[in-house]
């Protein structure tokens, strides 16, 4: 089916926009393209429910600290707990953009939701990211008493790039012998950073995301182009994902990253691992957070939520 007639509306202003100024830095670039995000996503987004709390707290990771977002539904805790890994290429995004969505879950799901604010390439090349995302993990289940958490029910998630981090600290926490996870969901993810497969070819310009893009953020993630074939890197192309936990995978028809999303849950289910792939016809990279413009994106936030809830609630 062709682009949602929506949607296109949006595709269109995005090539009608100017390119970025020659000879900006990336913090300069960085800063214009969350401009431009908070502008837009804000008016895209469905808006977040009220939670009964939220505070910010610092986590201490290898050379320094970062920051994580707790949200706190109404009720009687110990809830379980979602931990949310933003997108955003590796080298965008922070805590205030995801924070309609962290909302949703909180309430949706009725868990404590903890997003993560992991440093950002280039600054921060791989494994850096990845690795901050794990510390995170560690440090939610070091803290469950505090947080009101059950840390034997806890899931990670994310989209695009998140998607990538999300899946890597469920192989990280698989190899070091935990924390163990119940769930992970994997929004339009970053599974193959060598880029191989057809449809970042077939979809990759006109539709969004673009494989030049893509080309451009693998550049700023990585130190050495050989590190693409790091299963940490690239969780497609490890050799064993037995062992992982359940997973569910969310594509769209016209994303460059929907063959690599699609072919990960294949071999999770090949490993032994229960997996979903839902592909959302006539959608583009980030459809998650276009439903107050894209009815049709809705669907996908609510499988979400429905799989969190069975997850962290059997």
């Amino acid at each position: 089916m062709p682009v949602l007639p929506a949607l296109q509306q949006i595709l269109d202003a995005i090539a009608a926009s100017p390119p970025p100024e020659p000879g900006a830095t990336v913090a300069e670039q960085r800063a214009n393209a969350h401009a431009m995000m908070e502008m837009s996503f804000s008016a895209l987004a469905e808006p977040g429910p009220d939670v009964a709390e939220q505070f910010d707290r610092q986590v201490p990771v290898d050379g320094g600290e970062i920051a994580v977002r707790v949200y706190r539904p109404e009720g009687e805790g110990p809830f379980p707990c979602h931990l949310y890994i933003h997108g955003g290429g590796f080298w965008l995004g922070n805590l205030d953009m995801s924070d309609d969505f962290c909302r949703s879950v909180a309430v949706g799901a009725s868990c404590v939701v903890v997003s993560v604010d992991y440093r950002l390439a280039p600054e921060a090349k791989f494994p850096v990211p990845a690795e901050d995302c794990y510390a995170a993990l560690l440090w939610v289940v070091e803290h469950a008493e505090e947080l009101g958490i059950d840390a034997a029910r806890i899931s990670v998630g994310g989209g695009s790039a998140g998607g990538n981090l999300s899946a890597v600290t469920a192989l990280m926490a698989r190899d070091r012998n935990g924390p163990p996870l119940v769930l992970q969901v994997l929004e339009i993810p970053v599974t193959d950073l060598t880029m191989s497969q057809p449809s970042v070819t077939e979809n990759g310009a006109g539709f969004m995301l673009t494989k030049e893009a893509m080309a451009a953020y693998r550049d700023h993630y990585l130190a050495d182009p050989a590190d693409a074939t790091n299963p940490y890197a690239s969780p497609l192309l490890a050799d064993d994902l037995s062992g992982l936990p359940p997973a569910v995978v969310m594509t769209a028809e016209f994303d460059p990253l929907r063959d690599e999303g699609e072919a990960y849950a294949t071999m999770l289910e090949a490993a032994g691992v229960p997996a979903k792939a839902t592909r959302y016809d006539g959608l583009v990279h980030g459809f998650f957070g276009m439903g107050a413009l894209v009815p049709a994106a809705l669907p996908a936030v609510e499988e979400a939520g429905a799989a969190l809830r069975d997850a962290l609630h059997d």
